[in-house]
This record gives structure tokens, C-alpha cells and sequence, in this order.
């Protein structure tokens, strides 16, 4: 399986593309601010062909190119329905204005093809099968990818911002829950394997091992308290 990203943009946010191998079609995660060059380059570097995007939240720095790279490739964008508002009003999302210099190339609106996601479903794209996990917390409409164990490596989660190495999704914008996130925590994370790859949407990669050991934000879930945590920070919008 070939799977490769880079952070973009203003706040670092992490993109993925996902494929069987080289050579193949693709799905790309999260093409987010300032995202498109990137994408393209990885597209072209090991001769990718998209067949959608998927998004783990609608928040500005994980869709803000979702338009140009769809429209490139002539391919759908999913999103869970309570999020997909999002994507035509970026700003009552964030409870907030961003600034129109730091949108940079930022095309406000959905593209041609929209297609909701549905909790517990199985994604089938490009020769892959994706589990889908609705993880309201971060926001109303935040969802977990998860691919299964291959023969070349471990189960692999796309956590968008759930969960973060040391860290976890703030809950302070329009639609966030301290005690949603922390029953997403509890219900999508902590029944994976130790092995499981977490490929977050902010920071370095971990591990749910590795997390379960050191995060405090996880080690509350477990308690099942959902005191907040003032330790660990906090990444992306």
C-alpha cells in the first residue's frame, strides 16, 4: 500500500493520498489551505489517478482546496451531512473571521459532486475499503477513516482532528463538544489495537499504543470523566 502526505498551508494541516500502490487510482484526505500544488506533485511523483476526495471535517484548513482538486480530476468530495454546510460558510463554522489575504486561494462553495457519508459504513475507492466512525466532538459532522491491517502494514487510522499525538481537536468553535469528543475518544479509539497507525490531521504520526500510554486527553476518556486536561496542546483551527 502507498500512503504519503505533507502539511499545507497556514495552519499545517495534513493532507494524504491513499493507493493500493504507485501506479494506481488514489483517494486523497483532505486537501486543505493552499493544498493544491502539493497534491498535484505526489499525484505526479508516483503517477496517481484520484477517484475522490474525503474529508474528515469541514473546517477551513482541511477543505480549502477540496474545490480545484476536485474540478481538476473530475471526482466527488464526501463529507458528513452535519458538516457540509461548511463548505459554502466557511466563516459561521468558525464562529470567527480568517482574513481574505490568509484565505490565499481559497474558492468558497461545494463542488460539482457531493456525497454524504454514513456512520459505521464501509467506503469502497480505489481498491481500498475505508470504515467509517462519525466522531462529533471537534465538530457536529467529524469522521474517522480506518484501514484494515494489509500484508505490508498495520491497521491505519485517519483521525482528522479527533486525536493528535499528545493531543487532541479543540472544542471551542461553533458545533464542539468537550463531552462528545470525549465519548468519540472512548468509542472510536480505544477498542483499536496498540499497533494501529494514527495519521492525524495536525502533527506527527503515532500510534493508538503509544497514545493510550502518554495522552492525557485519551487516558480521561478511558476514566470515562472528561475532565479537561490543560497539558497537551492543541492544534489547527
Amino acid at each position: 500500500m502507498l500512503i504519503a502526505g505533507f502539511p499545507a498551508g497556514a495552519w499545517g494541516t495534513n493532507c494524504y493520498v491513499v493507493a493500493p500502490a504507485a501506479g494506481e487510482e488514489c483517494v486523497i484526505i483532505d486537501p486543505g489551505h493552499l493544498a493544491t500544488q502539493g497534491v498535484e506533485d505526489m499525484l505526479a511523483k508516483h503517477r496517481l489517478k484520484p477517484v475522490a476526495v474525503i474529508l474528515s471535517h469541514g473546517h477551513l484548513d482541511h477543505v480549502a482546496s477540496v474545490i480545484p482538486v476536485c474540478g481538476a480530476h473530475d471526482v466527488p468530495a464526501w463529507i458528513h451531512p452535519e458538516d457540509r454546510y461548511m463548505l459554502t460558510d466557511p466563516e459561521k463554522a468558525l464562529g470567527r473571521s480568517v482574513g481574505q489575504q490568509l484565505l490565499g486561494e481559497l474558492t468558497v462553495g461545494e463542488p460539482d459532486d457531493v456525497r454524504e457519508l454514513a456512520d459505521g459504513g464501509a467506503l469502497a475507492l480505489a481498491g481500498l475499503e475505508f470504515t467509517v466512525a462519525h466522531a462529533p466532538g471537534h465538530t457536529r459532522g467529524s469522521v474517522t477513516y480506518r484501514l484494515p491491517e494489509s500484508a505490508d502494514i498495520p491497521s491505519v487510522l485517519f483521525s482528522g482532528d479527533l486525536l493528535f499525538a499528545g493531543s487532541v481537536g479543540r472544542t471551542d468553535m461553533p458545533g464542539g463538544s468537550t463531552a462528545e469528543l470525549y465519548e468519540s475518544l472512548a468509542r472510536v479509539c480505544l477498542p483499536l489495537d496498540d499497533s494501529t497507525v494514527v495519521l492525524s490531521g495536525h502533527g506527527p504520526q503515532t500510534t493508538i499504543g503509544r497514545e493510550r500510554a502518554a495522552n492525557p486527553y485519551l487516558a480521561e476518556a478511558a476514566r470515562g470523566s472528561g475532565a479537561p486536561h490543560p497539558a497537551a496542546p492543541r492544534r489547527g483551527l
